[in-house]
């Protein structure tokens, strides 16, 4: 989320990209090392992602880049009153219909 690779992209369509604060930035990356990248899936860890999801929100956000593939293991469209754009899903999806296309 520090780097630039999506939101230069993204502010490139006149988007405005809204990023979490440092330390909310900080339980993410906790989370995803230290719990969905070792197969583990908590409450309390989906809880805290809805709740950083709901400040952004707060703060303007009208929708959200899961922009680690396993995020979207812990939220789903359903946790969020706006959408989620998932990036493993995306990217899977444009694999399939690039190699029906074929």
């Amino acid at each position: 989320m520090e780097q630039d690779f999506y939101k230069s992209r993204i502010e490139s369509h006149n988007i405005n990209v809204i990023v979490p604060a440092d330390e909310e930035r900080e339980v993410i990356n906790h989370i995803i090392y230290q719990e969905l990248c070792l197969g583990e899936i908590k409450q309390s860890s989906k809880h805290m992602y809805k709740k950083i999801i709901n400040h952004l929100v707060d703060r303007g956000a009208e929708g959200i880049i899961l922009g680690c593939t396993e995020i979207g293991l812990l939220v789903k469209p359903e946790d969020s009153e706006v959408p989620l754009f998932d990036t493993a899903f995306i990217h899977a999806q444009t694999a399939v219909n690039t190699s029906l296309s074929l």
